[in-house]
């Protein structure tokens, strides 16, 4: 009981700070500024080229296991059963080479995305810290954390200009 009313009291002690009138608030959504950026655009652009021949050959045994599919569909009531059996098979190949490929590109995607994050996470840090200083702001939350702001409030195009200043 004597933690809730601790709570409680440091609580009102936050909202209260925060209602004075000389508080400056401030909004950034993270996300859109470091992916807007002129340096993700670059990644985004060189994952595209050095990932595009993997991407077309998951698409090809996509492709190739979906007309089988189809064709047994459509022709599996004139096959012989050895031919529906053999076809059958082949679809469960494509399948799992699907199924393989896919993995396999997404899980290097992944990487290099977290990758690119722990490039630019301490540029983003600096260019945050630099911005609450220029503002003078209090408080900068996450757009995401809030439910209803001024657009006055929104730095993430300040955020963006910043970071893409920076080399």
């Amino acid at each position: 009981m004597k933690f809730i009313s601790t709570l409680a009291l440091i609580c009102a002690m936050f909202f209260s700070a925060l209602t004075s009138a000389d508080t400056k608030i401030g909004l950034i959504d993270m996300r859109t500024a470091l992916f807007s950026s002129e340096a993700a655009k670059k990644f985004t652009d060189n994952m595209v080229s050095q990932y595009k021949q993997q991407d077309l050959e998951v698409r090809a045994v996509g492709e190739d296991g979906q007309k089988l599919e189809q064709r047994l569909k459509n022709d599996a009531a004139i096959m012989s059963d050895g031919e529906r059996n053999k076809m059958a098979s082949d679809l469960e190949a494509k399948i799992q080479e699907y199924k393989y490929l896919k993995g396999k590109l997404d899980k290097a995607l992944a990487a290099k995305r977290q990758e690119f994050l722990a490039e630019s996470k301490p540029k983003l840090d600096k260019v945050i810290n630099a911005l609450v200083e220029d503002e003078k702001l209090d408080l900068l939350l996450p757009r995401e954390a809030v439910l209803f702001a001024t657009e006055k409030m929104d730095y993430t195009a300040k955020v963006i200009e910043k970071l893409n200043t920076l080399k």
